[in-house]
């Protein structure tokens, strides 16, 4: 039977309820993964197109071959600014939209950002992944907190990323010679795991395949509104 995402208001109208809402909502994270059997993950983007108009894409995938099953776009306009830290109140309302579209939830969602590595310990994975219920893995291409030590050059290196005396995240190298990608646990979700699965989803790309295309069915989405467009 198809799951239903959590009704929980995603949206927030200042700074300040924003922090008070990401503060209440990171009491329901839950750290470990519950270890059902992975059968879909999906992967999940947001692009914008000028300050205020959000394209989001979703890419369900059989698991472990990473098959094709759904797809799902949703566009919408957004009225929170852009505010590090905070990112997941202008792009949450309008991926939710996206996986209300999909034929059903999957097992696993990979984002297109932070997980706990994140100054608060709830970024856009963990914020995902809290509403949806369902578990999430952050992938992010670049560091939002932190510092670590340069992974070896081979895929599969890897190095803890480490704020304020805290393992929040990994520094995993998914492709020989490449630049690594920044991955943390979201919500019902254990780092080891969240490495593991982030691996196991390269298909010879630095990004994890989920994410991969998601991003390039969000691009593909934009490029047809900006030929359609007057």
């Amino acid at each position: 039977m198809r799951r239903k995402p959590d009704k929980a208001n995603a949206a927030a109208s200042s700074y300040a309820e924003a922090v008070e809402m990401q503060m209440a909502l990171r009491s329901r994270l839950v750290t470990s993964f519950p270890g059902n059997p992975v059968r879909t993950v999906a992967g999940a983007d947001v692009a914008f197109m000028g300050k205020d108009l959000a394209v989001a894409g979703v890419v369900l995938l059989s698991w472990p071959p990473l098959e094709l099953v759904d797809i799902a776009i949703a566009v919408r306009r957004v009225d929170f600014p852009y505010i590090p830290g905070l990112l997941s109140f202008r792009e949450i309302p309008v991926l939710l939209e996206a996986f209300r579209r999909l034929s059903r939830l999957p097992d696993v969602v990979f984002c297109d950002g932070q997980g706990r590595a994140h100054p608060r310990r709830f970024g856009l994975a963990c914020h995902l992944g809290v509403i949806l219920g369902v578990p999430t893995i952050g992938c992010a291409k670049s560091v939002l907190v932190g510092e670590y030590d340069i992974p070896g050059q081979t895929r599969g290196s890897h190095t803890a990323l480490i704020h304020k005396g805290e393992e929040v995240g990994n520094v995993l190298r998914t492709r020989d010679r490449v630049e690594p990608m920044y991955i943390s646990a979201g919500h019902m979700m254990d780092l080891g795991t969240a490495v593991e699965m982030a691996l196991a989803a390269g298909r010879g790309f630095r990004v994890p395949e989920p994410t991969r295309r998601a991003h390039t069915l969000v691009a593909e989405t934009k490029s047809l509104l900006r030929k359609s467009s007057p």
